[in-house]
């Protein structure tokens, strides 16, 4: 049983593959058949496993899709691979510097941002995202009061 952390998991019914994570490397691997179960997971049958225990060692490997089977986010939407590298600007303090990654914590995500040799950390927060301009490659904010400050001293 796979949990897909996905809006729609019925997008993703006719996969011909996925990537698992093993030792650092993305190793694809072709599906058989994908049903759909419960909301947000799928029973998944590999080709060249075939059985229960052919599958025990890749148990709760990270899964990664292929990018051309993601939809096409709009908007403020977006994959957080998609927005690496872009300019961050917030409202208030102009350029703030440039988005190195998003750090996915249990409680919170947080947007890494370099300013120079500098980290800048802020929540993944819908509301103070203002605009993904996906053209220019940059990332709008309101940063809440003070957390820029805290950062640059």
């Amino acid at each position: 049983m796979i949990r897909l952390e996905v809006d729609d998991p019925t997008a993703y019914q006719n996969l011909e593959s996925v990537f698992l994570d093993l030792h650092g490397e993305r190793i694809p691997f072709f599906i058989e058949t994908l049903e759909l179960r419960s909301p947000g997971k799928v029973l998944v049958r590999f080709k060249d496993i075939t059985t229960p225990e052919d599958a025990i060692p890749f148990q709760g490997l990270e899964m990664y899709l292929p990018v051309d089977t993601l939809p096409r986010l709009k908007g403020k939407r977006f994959y957080y691979h998609e927005i690496r590298g872009f300019r961050v600007i917030d409202v208030k303090y102009g350029e703030v510097g440039v988005l190195k990654d998003i750090l996915e914590y249990p409680h919170q995500a947080l947007f890494q941002i370099m300013d120079n040799d500098k980290e800048i950390l802020v929540p993944v927060v819908d509301e103070i995202i203002l605009q993904v301009n996906r053209k220019k490659k940059i990332l709008e904010l309101n940063v809440p009061e003070g957390l820029i400050e805290l950062y640059r001293g």
